[in-house]
This record gives C-alpha cells, structure tokens and sequence, in this order.
C-alpha cells in the first residue's frame, strides 16, 4: 500500500497508537520493534481491541484479516505517514532542539503562541523518533502553529526529523553535556543539535538564536534570517533579577513591557523565558499577551517546581539530570535565600567514559559551598570520592531522609529520570 492510500485510511481514522494498552476502538496500531519489544507480538490483541487498521512488518500469526496491513517497517511506514500529513500544512513549524531546557521553552512558547493562534505541541517530552511523528499526526486541520520539540542522542538524529517534520523555524536552546554515551564528544553534541540549523538554512527558514552561546551564534551566521535573544545582544535582551526565589525578569530590549514575574525556580531559566518572547515577537502576538502567558505558566512534571512540606521547602528539579543542568541548579541553589540547605542529588546517566569525571567534577563543585546536609544517591556517586552520605538507590533515601525530620529547610532534589527522585517525597 502507498503511502497516500494509508492516508485514505487515516483521514477516516485519525488517531494513531503504538501501545495496546492505550489503544481506543478506532484508532490505527503501529506495531513497532524496539531493542526490548516487538509490538509485532500484540498484533491479536490491537485487532480485539477494535483497531481499524494494523500496520505490521511481520507476517501475522492469526487467520487473514483485512484491517492487516503489511509494510516492509513500521516505524518507516509512520514517519513517512507524519510527513506526509506535515506536507498537507502551510503552517510555521517550530522546531526547538537543545541540551538543556528544551521542554520548558516549548511549554513556555506553546503558551504564549496558544493566546493568538490555534497551536499544537510536543506532548510531554515525546521528542524521539517515535514521539515526533506521533505529535504531527495529532495536528488538525485547525492548525495555526506547531511547536515541536526534539531530543537527540547521536549525531544525524535531528537531521532525520527535519525530513518529516520539515521546520520553518529552529531555537537551540544550549550545547551542554547531556546524552554524551551515545554521541562520545562535545564536539558531536554540537554537530548533532546543529543538524537543526543546516535543515533551517537551506530551507531559508529563521532561527530563533541565543546570542548568549557562542557555538550557537556561530552556528547561525550563515543563516539569512535571524532573530536573537541573549542577556547583552539580540532583539531580545533580558537579565534576571534576584528578588525572590521565584525568577524575574528586567527587559531591556523588545519589549515596551519592563519586568517580568515568573514562576519559575532559578537564574537558568531566563533563557527559556527571552526564548518565549522572541517567539511571540516573531508571530506578533501583543506584548500583554506575552506577559501574561509567561508570567501564568506553572511548571509541573517535577520540572523546577516549588513544593512546600511542612515547614520545608522543596526545589524539586527531578525530571532529568546531565553536569551542565546540575551546575546551574546547584550554583542558583546556593544563591537562593535560606540558611539550611539540603542537596538530594541522584546520578547523572547516559555519560559513558565521562561518568567518573564528571560525578567528581560534581563533587568538586558541592566542596565550595556550606549545606545543612549532602546526599549523593546512585551506584554513579559511589565510583568518586566524596565525604557525603551515600545511598544506594531513592529506596534507602527515603528512609533516612523520613527518620531526620527536618524542619525549616530549604532541599533541592535532582538526579537523572532513571532516578526517580521525587519518589523521596512519597
């Protein structure tokens, strides 16, 4: 079957699902192969589920049924579908890549473009080869702006989804430390989030840039249309000002608008914010309007979030974790107002040969500053040398962090996802 025929079938039935225990009757199942699953195998159960149409790469082992369809790979098969729903759209499609704070700037300018246009979204942090295709099937023909966000893990990654999802516009937030298992170098972070901006160039499309890293910049100037942010170049500038615990921020440049009240933890965040705005300016959303969708954002999903426990105050920063996002949260963590300060820190994952070097690095860092308590959780801490308490897992944690009964305290609890640091708080 080609691709415009599935199409057919798709408009009929425009809901797409890769997991039976989601599924809906009506809805058209991708059986997907990962190095785990084989979603070949639930083939019987999609179609008693009231699937209306199977998509396979695998001869079936049940009798013939004409809601079967079979394809030479199914993950080939919906990309191609997602692009060619995508090319149906004569939309903005903005495309945010980045080492750090890519979901919180999606969520940020989601909000602000959602006060002036129809916009659809990553949901969640669907942002893989799978999540991106996904998010461009559930666009409707309503659709005034999509936003998508994409993670990477190796180089020709975003590349890859550029083909299909073909952005008009591009922001890389940053060029950190994150994911360097599989992309082995620095270097190839940035080779891997560039891939972005190649796409945007020889589409002639515009970059939303952050003057504030120079690879950024760098990687930008080819481009013919650009627009900037930064905290002392760009068509928006910003800084943050160190009022409260919450994030404000003073506009000195692209906004009539002065000052902006966050509610967002940490100075970190303030490029996620010029970010937003330089979107909004882009898509002339009114200057009230931006204001008013930054200001009104409440992070959640355990992302820089602000929790009061009893007397305690909790940062709780525990969705992901790489040495870039804990340095800049340790760093504002010390900063912040309060006298007895606890770190909850879980290992950092996906960092290869650099583990080692980058948990002592870590450790290095925690050395500088007086806390009330240190915990370092996770088999990643016990290869360094530190003084600190070790645990093992969030488990033993738990316990101890139960029997301490601390009060008036101000905790930062952050580690990678695998982690599950927020468990702490259960």
């Amino acid at each position: 079957m080609e691709i415009k025929d599935l199409y057919k079938l798709f408009l009929r039935h425009p809901f797409v699902n890769t997991d039976t225990r989601h599924l809906k009757p009506g809805d058209i199942f991708f059986a997907l192969r990962g190095s785990n699953y084989n979603g070949n195998e639930f083939v019987h159960q999609a179609l008693d589920a009231g699937a209306a149409f199977v998509i396979t790469d695998q001869e079936p082992a049940i009798h013939k049924d004409e809601r079967i369809i079979k394809t030479v790979d199914s993950l080939t098969t919906l990309q191609d579908l997602a692009k060619y729903h995508r090319q149906q759209f004569k939309i903005p499609f903005l495309a945010i890549t980045g080492s750090n704070g890519k979901t919180t700037t999606k969520e940020l300018i989601y909000r602000v473009l959602s006060t002036s246009y129809k916009t659809y979204a990553t949901e969640g942090n669907l942002n893989n080869h799978i999540g991106i295709p996904l998010t461009i099937l559930r666009i409707k023909n309503d659709a005034e702006i999509a936003v998508i966000e994409m993670g990477a893990n190796h180089v020709k990654e975003i590349e890859g989804y550029c083909m299909y999802a073909m952005p008009t516009h591009g922001l890389i937030t940053n060029l950190g430390k994150a994911h360097l298992e599989g992309f082995g170098s620095v270097e190839a972070i940035r080779q891997a989030k560039g891939e972005l901006f190649e796409y945007i160039k020889s589409s002639q499309g515009i970059a939303i840039v952050n003057n504030d890293d120079p690879y950024i910049k760098e990687m930008s100037k080819n481009i013919q249309n650009v627009f900037s942010y930064g905290e002392a170049h760009g068509n928006v500038i910003g800084y943050a000002i160190n009022k409260s615990s919450y994030l404000e921020v003073e506009i000195t440049n692209g906004l009539s608008i002065k000052t902006l009240s966050t509610q967002l933890i940490g100075n970190y965040n303030l490029l996620n914010v010029l970010a937003a705005i330089a979107a909004g300016k882009i898509f002339n959303v009114s200057e009230l309007k931006i204001k008013e969708a930054i200001e009104s954002y409440i992070p959640g999903n355990s992302r820089s979030q602000m929790l009061k426990l009893g007397t305690n105050t909790i940062i709780l920063d525990a969705y992901n974790a790489n040495p870039s996002s804990m340095k800049a949260a340790i760093e504002n963590f010390e900063t912040m107002p309060g006298s007895r300060k606890i770190l909850l820190l879980g290992s950092m994952m996906e960092l290869g040969s650099e583990s080692k070097r980058e948990h002592q690095d870590l450790v290095t860092l925690i050395n500088k500053h007086k806390w009330k308590e240190v915990a370092l959780i996770g088999p990643n801490f016990k290869e360094v040398d530190h003084k600190y308490r070790a645990f093992n897992n969030v488990s033993e944690l738990s316990v101890w962090f139960k029997e301490q009964e601390f009060e008036n305290c101000t905790i930062l609890i952050k580690g990678s996802r695998s982690m599950e640091m927020e468990k702490v708080l259960d």
